[in-house]
Order: structure tokens, then sequence, then C-alpha cells
């Protein structure tokens, strides 16, 4: 399974995640706390491995302000919450569905991107509100054939659960490595190798 840290801000805590084994480190570009420029992105990533890969997180953004940033921050992969785009972006793209209500196998199947991510219900801010959705409304028969990322309210004692409920693809943390609302070195660390591992 693969592990994506999200909301990074720093250098320490980009190297923190490289260094601990992340497959994905994610950069916020919409309204949150943790929103970063996109010159920013690329001076703290320069020498993270091409392997690990760098996904941009949007919200109902436009093309052109995505293709923008990816040329600016060497963006590998973007992640759009609300409103889709129109086209497909010049990288693979992370489509994010809310688990709320009744969620259709209409939804996931009829998704044309790369990879669908499950997160919970948007508060004051699209994602990294450290809630988790209902598991039930969720069914791996649901999820088909797609590769699926599980996010919402993740932390170091509940991801072995959510491994075990869905099989995803990767799961995906942002809030569950903080502490005070800021990236915790050590959080990243020990999710990592709760999540790569079987303890």
């Amino acid at each position: 399974m693969k592990v994506k840290i999200c909301g990074l801000k720093t250098k320490e805590a980009v190297d923190t995640a490289v260094t601990n084994g992340a497959d994905f480190i994610g950069f916020v570009f919409a309204k949150s706390k943790r929103k970063i420029l996109p010159e920013l992105v690329r001076e703290i990533t320069a020498d993270v491995p091409s392997e690990v890969k760098k996904v941009g997180v949007f919200v109902s953004p436009s093309l052109e302000e995505v293709e923008r940033i990816i040329e600016i921050a060497g963006l590998d992969i973007v992640q759009i919450h609300g409103k889709q785009l129109d086209k497909k972006p010049s990288v693979p793209l992370i489509s994010a569905i809310s688990v709320n209500g009744d969620l259709s196998e209409t939804i996931i199947s009829e998704s044309t991107a790369d990879y669908v991510l499950f997160d919970a219900p948007p508060q004051q801010y699209a994602g990294g509100n450290g809630e988790t959705f209902d598991w039930e409304q969720l069914t791996r028969e649901k999820l088909g054939e797609k590769k699926v990322f599980i996010a919402g309210g993740l932390t170091i004692e509940n991801v072995q659960q959510a491994k075990a409920v869905f099989a995803p693809y990767a799961v995906d943390v942002s809030s569950g490595v903080e502490t005070n609302g800021e990236k915790d070195l050590e959080k990243i660390s020990a999710f990592l190798k709760k999540a790569k591992g079987d303890i």
C-alpha cells in the first residue's frame, strides 16, 4: 500500500516524509491554513527523488491555473476537490469524492480520473479537517477496479484498520500527522512506519 503525506509546507517535513518512505507528497494550492506558493514547493522539493510523486491539491480550479502551477511547482499529479476540470490536465489526475449520504457506484465508475480519492464531507476547507467519513457507506465492491486513495481523519491508530477495510491503492494523511496545526516530524515518521508495516 502506498502512502501520501499531504499539506507539507517545509523542507524538513518533505525530507522526513521522503526519508521514511512516502510515495506521494502533497501541497495545497487552495484556500487552507496549509496553502503554499508554487515557487516554494519547487524550492523545497528540489532534491526529492523522481519515484516520490509531487501532488498539487486544488478546489474547483480552472485548467489554466492548474497548468500554470504544474509548471512552476514541478508537479507530477494533481488532486481536484469540488468542481472537476472540463478537460484532463497534462499530468495524472486524482478526483476527490466526498462520502456523504448515498454514494452510488455510478459516481465511481463514471470518473475518468486516473485515481479516485474518498474523503470526509468538506467543512471549513475541502479536505484536511481530521474527520473520518462513514466507512460503512463505501464497500469494497463499489470501488471496482479504480486505484483508490482513502483520506479523512486517518491517524497512526486507525490506518491499519483502513487498510483492512478498503485494501486501498493508497492512504492519504494530513491533520493526523500534525501537532497544534503544524506538521510533526515524529508523527510523519511513525505514520509511515505503521501504514507500511503489518503492525
